[in-house]
């Protein structure tokens, strides 16, 4: 007897061999069977879907939950235009907070907004003793006040107040950790987002770290938040490769920098794992710190690498000899030759074609350096929102004869690349239908189209966020179709992505998610 059959809807398989379906049969959490191989099966419960389509689960590939969590309880200044505005919401806080000489976040932090970055001389205006903390909303900068600079090494690069990159660890690093209990929640806030837009697994962008860290027993937070019922889907976590460190293997292992006791890719089970080695190589692009080959457009540098080139190649090289999947992020064409050229020489070293290796973002890729990706059969992890909300700016910073090469799509799919899609949340919008819309769009919200040769079809954009995002989660076996013997993890859609007009696809309902066969609920409006 079936635990569950879904009946009367078009279940978009996302698997060739049984592309759409009307039947769904489910037993203990997975997937047994389709059509009339279930129809007739008696069934503990029948539910009626009333002609809904159905998809297999979003996998967003690179989120950030806890950060995502935080975001959603933080006083934001996102939408303030004028100084005087953020300064008022700062104040509004520190006034809230009470506690003489403690910490204050702030969201929503974006230079671009003010036309220039706040600095520590305005922030102490306003900040009555505490110490002030906006983080950039592309998380790779933020701006503090003269309290916290004052506590940083004196040779450290403060720009005012602005700190970029390793800068504004050393200042994260001055606070101390959040709880696992303040993790597990934000965690758990977080998560039922996700399910809200359809997501039913996601992998999780580096946790223990310097730059995007919570805390050093950050992965302690999330097996809690499992252990509560505060984790309602799949999550795989990244760890930052700032945790290696070296070991004394046995030489035959040729093992020289690890976790302890050698945890890699692949520990875990199907609700938490841990997945990829996170490894930083530059910055963003929203703070203009993404490393290029040549200067942003109306500025005279070119962005920043995370450390020296060396060291970075060697911990991609080390990580790989460790046997972990790697998740390299480069925004970058410069960093991405880094990357390429580190990961040629550690698959020289050590053959590993099944690594499923990763360029996090991969957000501008000049023309040469796609058949170096196809070559080392690294997937290209992007997201699209970006560009639908950032791209005037980023194509304007990238000038003519760069914006095509801005987060590419049909250039990854045309060279054998597995292209997977993401959002980055809380970067920026995490719903994976507005991304599918703009994957075959290339519009930006203000109607500009970037790179319309990198436009995709509705279900080549479908892919990158199912087949393709199990596939670089080495979760292809359970996950990403709709087929008898993967897990039963649904989204159901009030209308079919590739029935109605393309501007409409980021605003289909999502009516509902299933997670091992089991309804999740209605989704939030």
């Amino acid at each position: 007897m079936l635990c569950t059959r879904l009946t009367n809807a078009r279940f978009l398989t996302m698997d060739p061999g049984h592309p759409v379906a009307h039947d769904l049969g489910i037993w203990q959490g997975r997937i047994v069977g389709l059509d009339e191989a279930v129809t007739s099966l008696p069934a503990r419960e029948v539910i009626d879907l009333q002609g809904a389509t159905v998809l297999p689960g979003f996998i967003d590939a690179h989120v950030h939950l806890a950060w995502t969590g935080f975001k959603e309880n933080t006083p934001s200044i996102a939408g303030c235009t004028r100084v005087d505005e953020v300064l008022a919401v700062v104040e509004e806080a520190v006034i809230r907070k009470g506690t003489p000489g403690a910490w204050v976040s702030i969201a929503g932090y974006d230079q671009r907004a003010l036309g220039r970055h706040l600095t520590a001389a305005e922030l102490d205006t306003v900040s009555h003793g505490h110490k002030l903390f906006l983080l950039h909303d592309s998380g790779h900068g933020c701006v503090v006040n003269s309290a916290v600079l004052d506590l940083l090494p004196a040779d450290l690069s403060r720009d005012g107040g602005f700190l970029a990159e390793g800068a504004m660890g050393a200042a994260r690093a001055l606070r101390l950790p959040y709880s696992q209990r303040e993790l597990a929640d934000a965690i758990g806030r977080a998560a039922r987002t996700c399910l809200a837009e359809g997501v039913t697994a996601c992998a999780e962008a580096g946790i223990g770290g310097t730059l995007v860290g919570h805390s050093p027993v950050e992965l302690g937070a999330y097996q809690l938040a499992r252990e509560e019922g505060l984790l309602p889907l799949r999550v795989q976590l990244m760890v930052s490769a700032d945790r290696l460190h070296p070991v004394a293997a046995h030489e035959a292992d040729g093992i020289p920098r690890s976790l302890d006791l050698g945890l890699r890719t692949g520990f875990g089970d199907d609700r938490l794992s841990v997945g990829a080695l996170k490894i930083f190589t530059d910055g963003g692009m929203m703070a203009r710190t993404a490393a290029l080959s040549s200067p942003y457009e109306g500025l005279d540098h070119a962005g920043q690498l995370q450390d020296d080139p060396d060291v970075l190649a060697d911990t991609i090289v080390d990580g790989h000899l460790a046997g972990w999947q790697l998740a390299v992020h480069a925004i970058g064409d410069r960093a991405a030759d880094l990357a390429l050229d580190a990961l040629e020489r550690a698959q020289r070293l050590r053959p590993r074609p099944g690594a499923r290796h990763r360029i996090e973002h991969a957000g501008l890729i000049r023309p040469d350096q796609l058949p170096r990706f196809a070559r080392l059969g690294v997937s290209a992890v992007v997201q699209p929102n970006f560009l639908r909300y950032f791209g005037d700016d980023y194509a304007a910073i990238m000038g003519e004869e760069r914006a095509p090469w801005l987060y590419r799509g049909r250039a990854f799919l045309d060279r054998g690349i597995t292209l997977v899609g993401s959002s980055d949340r809380p970067v920026t919008d995490g719903s994976p239908l507005r991304a599918i819309q703009f994957m075959v769009e290339r519009a930006s919200e203000s109607g500009q189209v970037i790179g319309p040769d990198e436009a995709l079809t509705v279900d080549e954009a479908l892919r990158a966020y199912t087949v393709a995002g199990a596939f670089a989660c080495h979760w292809d076996d359970r996950l990403g179709s709709l087929t008898p013997g993967k897990l039963a993890d649904l989204v159901v859609l009030g209308d079919d992505p590739r029935r109605v007009d393309p501007s409409r696809i980021g605003d289909i309902e999502v009516v509902a998610t299933y997670v091992d066969g089991r309804w999740t609920g209605k989704a939030a409006s």
